[in-house]
């Protein structure tokens, strides 16, 4: 009987499950749930907050869903590898019920707290433990709600993060990662240990800690309720957890220095590694444990986040009424390279890491009503998402994260033609285009625990490449030009 891995990408706007065979390491079957996509409640402007137990619910109609699809019996699968979105809080009285709905990604409420924790700490301290600014991330969000919600604070017993409170839901232990609590800069690089001096900062305790568990290794197994839940069955454990980001760089097969991953999703990353324990503090960059990171041999992933990517060219797509991404496609394939002078700031998701937390907004220039219409749009928004990440990888190249070609998944923006050639003729870098998902990688991860390392990086789990964008030398010049204007655009609206 065949068997399979089960993996979970949970997203702000999805929940994909996916199977993969454990024999072929390819994919079977994928879901996404729901169809359209998830709200986010938005209660004051810059704050962004979901309900966790919709993205549980979503977990559970995907799972079903698939396991009916494919014909599989959940006796068949052997281990489940879970992704998910990044930074988010989730807070769980004694009970385990949610306290509050969760402060996701792209919230911003938590920027001033974070600013005023790195003026307490001090920048030394802050580069040498944390490898960050305390910035608008995890346990600033958690000080937040201390400070303000202080009645609803009191009921807390445990934080975690959005993977965590699936693994959670699953198998009934609060549990979380060293990679998982870097990301909520809650992890002391230097004693290797949970950041207790930001903690004390904050008047945080320890005990609101989950225990802590490898990233590759028994997470628990899938509890009797759960099991009725779900439909998987009850014992399935889980062998591997990891936010969004680290799980797509483990997708595409980037683990080393030299290597750097990136995607377009509703918010676009660029993700290097390096084997060094040292940061640029106000750099726009930040410093996160990678899943091979360990005590021994140090992995840390530089990521540089751009939140206004994908969810930009969605909401042009509902502005403009397109049919379909292709159709929005075709119209910027009317366009030249340079939009014909129309400039597109694409910041309008919340504050923005590589603009030192600043939120200037989705800013549209140089528009000529006699000439631009929304194939000018179009190509506007592609070619400003492509600015954006140029502008990134400059930074990032200043972090010591390098590479002569980038990898990506072929589940986001990097599908259009438009977008990669632009950013690949501007970076002068290749950028590889491979059928993998973090889904799949999640599903594929298992592996690891039950076997080895070797048996994930062999030909039948690596990801398959599709194929490779080139820089265009003919549009060389005249995007460079308008990248120029673009950078002069964005800093005089900074300035």
């Amino acid at each position: 009987m065949e068997q399979y891995y089960i993996g979970y990408d949970i997203g702000s706007s999805s929940v994909k499950a996916v199977l993969v065979n454990v024999a072929s390491g390819q994919k079977t079957f994928l879901v996404q749930e729901p169809p359209d996509e998830m709200s986010i409640q938005v209660p004051e402007p810059g704050w962004a907050e979901q309900d966790p137990n919709s993205w549980y619910l979503h977990l559970c109609n995907a799972t079903k869903t698939l396991l009916t699809r494919s014909n599989v019996k959940s006796s068949q699968i052997i281990g489940i590898g879970i992704a998910y979105q990044m930074h988010g809080l989730v807070m769980v009285d004694r009970g385990g019920n949610v306290l509050r709905p969760a402060i996701i990604w792209c919230d911003s409420r938590a920027v001033p707290i974070g600013d005023n924790a790195l003026s307490s700490l001090g920048e030394s301290y802050c580069q040498t433990h944390l490898l960050n600014s305390p910035g608008n991330f995890t346990l600033s969000r958690l000080h937040w709600v201390k400070k303000h919600e202080p009645v609803l604070y009191d009921q807390l017993y445990k934080w975690m993060l959005p993977g965590d409170y699936i693994a959670f839901r699953l198998s009934g232990e609060i549990t979380t990662t060293v990679s998982g609590l870097s990301e909520a800069i809650a992890w002391d690089f230097k004693k290797d240990e949970p950041a207790k001096r930001l903690l004390e900062e904050y008047g945080l305790s320890t005990a609101h800690l989950p225990d802590i568990l490898p990233t590759f290794s028994m997470q628990g197994t899938v509890s009797a309720s759960a099991s009725l839940e779900t439909g998987l069955s009850p014992g399935t454990p889980i062998l591997y957890r990891a936010g969004d980001q680290p799980n797509n760089a483990l997708s595409l097969d980037v683990f080393d220095p030299g290597e750097i991953a990136c995607t377009g999703g509703t918010s676009g990353v660029l993700y290097g590694v390096t084997d060094e324990r040292k940061a640029l503090l106000n750099s726009g960059i930040n410093s996160f444990a990678h899943v091979n990171h360990t005590g021994d041999k140090t992995r840390i992933g530089k990521l540089l986040c751009i939140n206004g990517t994908g969810i930009q060219y969605r909401w042009l797509k509902n502005i403009l009424n397109a049919s379909s991404y292709k159709q929005m496609d075709e119209w910027a394939g009317q366009v030249p390279a340079g939009s014909e002078g129309l400039i597109v700031l694409p910041f309008g998701n919340g504050a923005e890491r590589m603009l030192q937390n600043r939120n200037p907004g989705t800013f549209l220039s140089h528009i000529d009503l006699s000439r631009h219409d929304q194939r000018h749009l179009c190509r506007a928004t592609l070619e400003g998402i492509a600015f954006a990440f140029a502008y990134g990888m400059k930074l990032l190249q200043a972090e010591g994260a390098d590479a002569n070609l980038l990898k990506t998944g072929n589940d986001n923006l990097f599908r259009s033609s438009i977008f990669s050639t632009t950013l690949a003729s501007l970076l002068q870098k290749k950028i590889q285009l491979y059928d993998t998902t973090g889904a799949v990688g999640a599903a594929r991860a298992c592996v690891v625990h039950q076997k080895d390392w070797d048996a994930f990086r062999k030909d039948k789990f690596a990801p398959t490449h599709i194929h490779t964008y080139e820089p265009v030398k003919l549009q060389e010049e005249i995007l460079n030009k308008a990248y120029s204007q673009w950078v002069f655009t964005l800093d005089a609206n900074l300035n």
